[in-house]
């Protein structure tokens, strides 16, 4: 077991650290002959960059991409593919007033449990810095999927408890936080600006919506495309949660609620979130993260020093206000990765 790599035949492997020189991966699996470009990656890297609005870090980091390998003239040749991303911003002595504290809410008692040493400049390999590597192979993902004719969109549909409507998901692309309801837009604003004064930070909800999935992809036992799909979003540090579908929604339901009646036409509806019986058929995968709020915040928290000893911690540096709206590229670059790998799978089985 690589606990380092996702994927079985399209698969990515990540390294770095929030506060190293630098974070990359190599993504084995790829088909040859798909049209990749730094420019491409970049586009999905630009979505999640620190230091774009409100709810954002100050921390600036360009997030540039270098292709190291597994394209030659603008496509991938088969081989693996490498890149690297430089850390640029990285303020390490922020962190050396609390290098002795435990922080609430973070992995550092975990790491110190489970290794005996951790990093304590930002987290290290728990840090949401991390994710960049993520978005960069779900970017090269995505290509694919793109000439399979499927197409992958993420958006919240919560943050701070405001729900929004799902009102237009492609302008949603360019408008703040991605939100796809215009009149949420200022109300989100507002829950941020509220949250900052107080030194707090907010939670939210992302839904990731795929079309254009054909019937087919996914295994009836223990891979099944929704329990693959919650185990990579659940892999993402500050998801608590994973929704298909309807979700928590259909407990509450009768049979005859939550079926999606079969018309000749397709579903009537999709409660089933585009999957049944771990294998999706046809309609739209609908998938929801449930995500925590951001725990660096400045109010003053118990914990205890590495040594056990009671203390108070108010946690310094440049942080998000919430993990929305960085977050959402995030998760569907895990999605994407899921589904390329899924593709390839029933490909081979063809």
């Amino acid at each position: 077991m690589n606990a380092n790599t996702f994927g079985q035949i399209f698969s990515l492997t990540t390294f770095g650290e929030s506060h190293g020189p630098a974070l990359g991966g190599i993504i084995d699996g790829c088909p040859p002959g798909l049209p990749l470009t730094e420019e491409m990656i970049q586009t999905e890297l630009d979505r999640r960059k620190p230091g774009q609005g409100l709810a954002s870090t100050a921390r600036k980091e360009s997030d540039v991409v270098r292709l190291l390998s597994g394209v030659f003239e603008d496509r991938t040749t088969g081989t693996p593919i490498g890149f690297l991303i430089a850390n640029e911003d990285q303020r390490s002595r922020d962190y050396s007033s609390i290098k002795d504290l435990y922080r609430p809410g973070h992995a550092d008692i975990t790491f110190a449990a489970k290794f005996g040493v951790r990093d304590y400049r930002g987290g290290g390999r728990s840090s949401a810095r991390e994710t960049v590597a993520r978005v960069a192979g779900g970017a090269v993902a995505q290509e694919l999927l793109r000439a399979l004719g499927v197409r992958v969109l993420a958006y919240p549909v919560e943050l701070g408890g405001i729900p929004a409507a799902r009102v237009d998901l492609d302008a949603a692309q360019n408008r703040p936080f991605f939100c796809p309801d215009p009149a949420a837009v200022p109300l989100w604003e507002d829950r941020v600006r509220e949250a900052k004064s107080l030194g707090d930070s907010l939670g939210g909800v992302v839904e990731i919506s795929a079309t254009g999935v054909p019937a087919g992809w996914g295994e009836p036992v223990f891979d099944k495309l929704d329990a693959r799909l919650a185990y990579a979003l659940m892999g993402v540090g500050a998801v608590k949660a994973v929704e298909i579908g309807a979700g928590a929604a259909a407990a509450r339901l009768t049979g005859s609620t939550n079926n999606d009646p079969i018309t000749p036409a397709g579903f009537a509806s999709n409660n089933s979130g585009g999957i049944l019986g771990g294998i999706s058929n046809g309609d739209a995968v609908i998938v929801r993260a449930f995500v925590k709020p951001i725990p660096s915040i400045a109010q003053a928290q118990g914990t205890v020093t590495t040594t056990g000893q009671p203390a108070s911690i108010s946690v310094p540096g440049r942080h998000d206000v919430s993990a929305i709206p960085r977050i959402v590229p995030v998760l569907k670059a895990m999605v994407c990765l899921v589904l390329a790998d899924f593709a390839l799978m029933q490909r081979r089985m063809g």
